[in-house]
């Protein structure tokens, strides 16, 4: 996986740290006076920005590589966004960004369809590129996706942990973001014919919704536990989920005994890997991600692509990338943490 290559420990902790600032509603950063020199013409793109929420580490580790890419080719950088993750939250921002007449936007959608009318009006009516990134809108609202990993590939690696920590037989549930996520409700999609194909002897009982929020994640984890005694797994396919379920079973007599897994950060579940409440998890890099879409973006902004399949643009450090079916840009396949190299990352 490429990440593994380009950062460093104290580099990432650098980054990671720096994002720490970019946590207000509507918080902004010009990355152009300071920079101008990575570029002859980046100075005239500017890219904001649009995460699901802001606060959430995810988003701040995503959001502070699009800055990092912005910087280098000398453009200015925005960061805005609600304070919690519904598509409504979005729309005012995505609004706000077409009257300012940025050269792009780049957001992780909180639904697939409610954003298309503002969006198609930012395109039409201002002409701002849009890059969706972790999560998309329908095809027809946007110019390039940024994927973390083909779905496909995301979905199989959860099952595959799942089912190596339980003995491949037992029951497990699902702690998912919103119900409306397009990226988590594609990979379930996914799970369910897997395990249906593959994995006969486990049993999905339930899928609930934390909302991306920490609180609303560890009630539902509780939750599930005492309707399902017999539980053996948790899957939890977005970041604030699996940290709030490791979390709570690991101060519960359901430590060594239901399994978490899922899509984390090393730095959110680094406790407890060492603690042996989570054996293994995985993840691309979201400061990758945010880049490489910061990257796209700029390539979109200068002519260099249209999103059309087989088009192909540099996206610095990463090297270079090919847009594929749909307007998707693939970022790489997921990466599994554990005991073993946990330690080696730090994001």
């Amino acid at each position: 996986m490429k990440f593994l290559n380009r950062r460093t420990s104290a580099v990432a902790a650098v980054v990671l740290s720096a994002t720490l600032g970019l946590t207000a509603c509507g918080s902004t950063t010009d990355a152009s006076s300071d920079s101008g020199s990575s570029s002859s013409d980046g100075g005239d793109v500017s890219v904001t920005f649009l995460p699901k929420n802001l606060g959430n580490p995810y988003f701040e580790t995503s959001d502070a590589g699009g800055q990092k890419a912005v910087e280098e080719f000398g453009g200015e950088f925005t960061e805005v966004g609600p304070d919690t993750a519904t598509p409504d939250g979005q729309v005012s921002f995505i609004q706000t960004a077409a009257q300012q007449g940025v050269s792009a936007l780049v957001l992780s959608a909180n639904d697939p369809a409610a954003l298309c009318d503002s969006l198609n009006q930012a395109r039409d009516t201002a002409d701002v590129k849009v890059v969706t990134f972790d999560s998309d809108v329908n095809a027809d609202c946007r110019d390039l996706y940024v994927s973390q990993a083909d779905s496909e590939g995301i979905a199989t690696v959860e099952v595959d942990m799942i089912a190596e920590q339980i003995g491949d037989e037992g029951q497990i549930a699902i702690l998912s973001a919103s119900a409306n996520a397009t990226n988590q409700n594609a990979w379930i999609d996914i799970m369910k014919q897997d395990l249906a194909d593959n994995h006969p002897n486990i049993e999905l009982v339930d899928v609930v919704y934390g909302d991306d929020d920490d609180q609303t994640s560890f009630d539902k984890t509780a939750a599930l536990l005492q309707t399902y005694p017999n539980l053996k797994g948790i899957i939890s396919p977005t970041t604030v989920g699996i940290a709030a379920a490791a979390r709570y079973v690991s101060t519960s007599n359901y430590k060594g005994k239901v399994a978490i897994t899922g899509l984390g950060t090393p730095n959110q579940m680094r406790e407890y890997v060492k603690d042996g409440t989570v054996t293994e998890f995985a993840l691309w890099n979201p400061e990758d991600l945010g880049y490489l879409a910061a990257y796209a973006a700029k390539a979109l902004v200068d002519g260099e692509i249209t999103g059309a399949e087989g088009d192909s643009f540099s996206a610095g450090d990463l090297g270079d990338y090919e847009v594929g079916a749909d307007g998707t840009v693939l970022l790489g396949d997921p990466f599994r943490f554990n005991a073993d190299n946990i330690d080696d990352f730090d994001f």
